[in-house]
């Protein structure tokens, strides 16, 4: 979940999406449709780095009002992160050699 900082609510706990959350998310959802690279797109759209886009959407997918906002992305990308750490761990095991 993003901190309530980032947000930029520091009188209280963070409650909902930001704008921000939300327009990740619809990026994240229909970037494939857009002209050009992703990573153009989030630089156009955000003005940040896509691996600062890539940091905020981690941490936005582990939000309870993200799978609220958007279930079918936050599920996507939820599988897609654990299909790579998956295969991470497995392309480092030693397998027995016969």
């Amino acid at each position: 979940m993003l901190d309530r900082f980032e947000r930029g609510d520091q009188d209280g706990p963070p409650m909902g999406l930001s704008d921000r959350d939300r327009a990740v998310l619809d990026l994240e959802r229909t970037w494939w449709t857009l002209p050009g690279s992703k990573e153009q797109a989030i630089r156009d759209r955000f003005g940040f780095s896509a691996a600062r886009y890539y940091q905020l959407l981690g941490a936005l997918i582990e939000d309870p009002d993200a799978s609220e906002y958007d279930p079918l992305t936050v599920h996507r990308v939820r599988r897609m992160r654990e299909q790579r750490r998956r295969a991470r761990v497995e392309g480092r095991r030693v397998g027995p050699r016969g």
